[in-house]
């Protein structure tokens, strides 16, 4: 007899009935029979997986034996947008196993069929669709994860889950998946190889589990067990799947070899050309053990990924951009270490900055114009990662680049050995836990190199978490130690540079030009509650002293700085009367450099509403440089200069994106020294689906940025004294972003992406720092430059770029992938803003002679 839990009373009652498996004794993995067991019925939080007896067909239908047998999990309850209310629509799951592979069937009963959204994609694109969601705690640690997600046309999600609900959207997994549109509703049949993930090497085990349902019409998601949004973490409010017992070995080796062929563009004697070449490569997972593998590759080629989006950068901060690169971004929440990143603030700085390896050439601009610059090549890299069954987790990255030399063997890149060691260790079932990370850089050094490169850098650091009152509060913290070394011309140059600039004259900074080494250290703690039905609050401290240095593998905008932020969220997660979600949060944060002199001191707030019709509204504002503070990066090397208070308010819209077309609008103004410095920003946007396969992006930022005091020089005069200048700079960006997708099937998909990018300005009014740069009246900051040369044609800019993306994905077998690709870029710059309207500089850029990349990658998954 099977008894549906959705039959019996809900309140009160303890489910211990128990219904006799109807498949024949399973065997266990070494070959001998298994007596036969009972099944337990689901619960709230729990179920048993039955164990197949025969081979379950993937097909979306639950016709098989093992689906006839196994109990159904019916307890569903609605947690978006209400939490714990009962579900619109009744959902079913069953789940069964065998010694290789977790099966779950999931029937998500619609009265109306016709109406279940559904869009074919790209796999692991996220679309506007009904899905449902298997989340597998296979390791039982409560803090680590796997996703796997499937819309109702097949489309496929997967992602890795790290520290009890971050995400890793690169993690892939070989597995598979049938849906089917009936007259009940949709169903999904899923089949999940269990050597994609890890388990203990147990006889018995226990996973956690956890299935969501989304119906996308209505905007709502059911889920069993029930996920409270009020609780912290996501990973430990799993359920409990029992049952998994006698497990097979899971497959040791996993092998993707692939053969790229390239066609790109280079320059040789200032020229374009076109430079072919065949590559082969490889990728490999090697389980050492049950809770310890490692990934590496050789020779990669990652041509089939997005470029990066066209920036012109005049701050004195080095532009970030994320990673991208399948391999790198695997992962990554294991070796994430942060650096002066609260729920206020977060730059992307941090100690470990995987586009540090592989990056362009660093010497091509001082040894010869290598434009087009293709990435360094990457000759090997490893990562090994291990969890231990006592909340131990170590893992090890290792990569070694190649020696770059021009057809002269000047050096533009030097042999380089990255390496990063990260271990934690969980406490108290997770909820606390310490840390300790190693980074290390070591380049082979020669006589282009040596003046300009450091020949090694390390980075150490330990951190702890604690939660602590029911889980809902948590302190945080970290420690970090840096050095590094290279001759007294590049440590030189390293103090002196927009990290650290010790040569500030207003600065107590121990420059030095006859040092070797360079070291620093940074610390960092945090204070929150991070559990509760509407009040969520953080404050955090940080502190990066002067000689703080990360940026050889990792991301650092400047040293020498303290912070002190403090972040409120009101939150209302219940539907009400006109909306479905509300959210208030309240920022305050100042700044200072370690000496204590004051750098920023603003309050922010923002409102976000998400409407019962689906459109959101969100919009805020930040009021700046309250009392006095002081911009110490702004002369570049410079004293530090006096700032006057700003506003800056900001609007987004979100349209309905159940429709066929969606409008977005986002705007931002920033005002400050009575309207001499103001900017604005307006980003509209169009999205399109059409067909159930296609989809389009049309996209605009447009911005009018007008500042009086931009940084334009510092020059030194006939009598060796320095001047600091700035000018009257009026600058106009315009960049659109186009995205054409078609989807033929799942596994075969067309996506295309263009973006041009204009950005040009005039300068005017060139004067440098007065004798009195911390004036509180603006125009006594600043005295008149009287060098002709420089200010009777003080000139501009115009920057022209272009770059675009074509690439077909065919996943021709499970795991196997054929890419078809078409990169090509275009870039102009003139020292003159020029006269000419938008139309025609467009015109003028694509009369810039293209930079073209063909490629063709063909790999073919293997598993032993």
């Amino acid at each position: 007899m099977i008894v549906s839990v959705s039959a019996l009373p809900l309140l009160g009652l303890v489910f211990n009935m128990q219904v006799m498996a109807q498949a024949s004794q399973p065997m266990r993995a070494d070959g001998s029979k298994a007596p036969p067991r009972t099944i337990a019925l689901p619960t709230d939080s729990s179920a048993t997986a039955l164990r197949a007896d025969a081979n379950i067909v993937i097909d979306g239908r639950d016709a098989d034996a093992a689906w006839q047998s196994a109990p159904p999990i019916t307890g569903f309850q609605e947690w978006r947008p209400t939490e714990g209310k009962p579900a619109r629509f009744k959902t079913e799951a069953k789940i069964s196993y065998d010694a290789s592979n977790l099966y779950v069937f999931v029937r998500a009963f619609d009265p109306h069929p016709d109406s279940i959204k559904k869009l074919l994609e790209r796999r692991d694109t996220f679309t506007s669709s009904d899905m449902i969601w298997i989340f597998v705690d296979s390791y039982h640690d409560k803090r680590t994860g796997y996703e796997f997600g499937v819309n109702a046309a097949g489309v496929k999600m997967d992602q890795a889950i790290y520290d009890d609900g971050n995400e890793d959207g690169a993690w892939d997994a070989v597995w598979d998946v049938a849906t089917r549109v009936d007259s009940l509703g949709w169903t999904a049949e899923f089949r999940i190889p269990l050597s994609q993930m890890r388990y203990s090497r147990e006889r018995e085990h226990t996973f956690g589990i956890m299935i969501d349902r989304g119906v996308y019409r209505y905007n709502e998601r059911y889920i069993w067990p029930l996920l409270r949004q009020s609780k912290p973490g996501f990973v430990s409010q799993f359920g409990s799947l029992h049952g998994m017992d006698d497990l097979e070995s899971p497959r040791k080796l996993e092998l993707m070899p692939y053969v790229v062929t390239k066609s790109a563009s280079t320059i040789v004697n200032n020229a374009f050309a076109q430079k072919a070449n065949l590559a082969v490569g490889g990728d490999l997972k090697y389980r050492v053990a049950s809770n310890v593998t490692l990934d590496a590759t050789i020779n990669p080629d990652f041509g089939q990924v997005e470029s990066d989006p066209s920036v012109l950068n005049l701050s004195a901060y080095e532009s970030f951009f994320d990673e991208r690169r399948p391999f790198f971004v695997a992962g990554r929440g294991l070796f994430r270490a942060d650096v002066n990143c609260s729920a206020v603030n977060c730059w992307g700085e941090t100690l470990y900055y995987s586009r540090r390896i592989g990056r362009t050439p660093q010497l091509g601009g001082i040894y010869g114009d290598t434009v087009p610059q293709q990435p360094t090549t990457i000759l090997g890299a490893a990562k090994l990662i291990g969890r231990f069954p006592k909340g131990t987790t170590v893992g090890v990255l290792d990569a070694v680049t190649q020696h770059e030399m021009s057809p002269g063997d000047t050096t533009y890149e030097p042999g380089t050995n990255f390496a990063v060691v990260r271990a934690s260790q969980d406490l108290r079932g997770g909820n606390s836990g310490v840390g300790a990370m190693l980074t290390a850089v070591n380049r082979r050094m020669d006589l282009f190199t040596s003046p300009y490169l450091a020949s090694s850098a390390y980075v150490g650091s330990l951190d702890f978490r604690h939660k602590f009152f029911k889980n809902n509060y948590e302190v945080s913290g970290a420690l970090d130690k840096s050095t590094v070394n290279g001759s007294e011309a590049v440590i030189a140059n390293l103090q002196n540079n927009s990290v650290h600039q010790y040569q500030r004259p207003d600065a107590d900074l121990p420059l030095d030009s006859t040092r070797t080494s360079l070291g620093g250290d940074a610390e960092e703690f945090r204070f929150g509650k991070v559990g509760g039905q509407h009040l969520l609050f953080e404050s955090a401290y940080s502190r990066r002293s002067p000689g703080f240095e990360v940026n050889d593998l990792g991301y650092l905008r400047r040293a020498d700085q303290q912070s002190w932020s403090t972040w409120a969220g009101f939150f209302d997660r219940q539907a009400r009367y006109f909306y479905t979600r509300f959210q208030w949060n309240n920022n305050w944060w100042q700044w200072w450099s370690t000496e204590g002199l004051p750098l920023e001191a603003a309050y922010n707030t923002n409102v976000h509403i998400n409407f019962k019709n689906n459109w959101g509204w969100h919009m805020g504002g930040t009021l700046g440089q309250l009392g006095k503070t002081y911009d110490d990066r702004t002369a570049r090397g410079g004293p530090a200069v006096r700032q006057d208070v700003y506003t800056s308010p900001w609007l987004s819209i979100n349209g309905d994106d159940r429709k066929a077309i969606v409008p977005y609008f986002s705007a931002n103004y920033f005002e400050s020294s009575a309207k001499r410095n103001w900017s604005v920003n307006l980003s509209p946007e169009l999205d399109f689906k059409a067909m159930g396969r296609f989809s389009a992006v049309l996209a605009m930022n447009w911005s009018h940025n007008v500042s009086d005091n931009q940084w334009y020089g510092n020059f030194t005069d006939n009598a060796d004294l320095l001047h600091y200048t700035f000018a009257h700079l009026d600058q106009q960006t315009t960049a659109l972003t186009a995205r054409f997708n078609y989807t033929f099937t799942p596994n075969l998909s067309l996506q295309t992406y263009a973006q041009p990018f204009i950005s040009k300005g005039t300068y005017s009014n060139v004067r440098q720092l007065s004798a009195n740069p911390r004036a509180d009246n603006y125009d006594d900051r600043y005295a008149p430059y009287n060098d002709a040369s420089v200010t009777s044609d003080p000139g501009g800019f115009n920057f022209k770029a272009f770059a675009s993306n074509v690439v077909m994905r065919w996943e021709y077998n499970p795991g196997s992938t054929v890419f078809l690709v078409w990169n090509q870029g275009r870039q102009g710059y003139n020292g003159a803003e020029g006269s000419q309207a938008y139309r025609g500089d467009v015109r003028d850029l694509f009369a810039l002679h293209p930079a073209n990349t063909f490629l063709v990658k063909v790999s073919y998954w293997l598993n032993r």
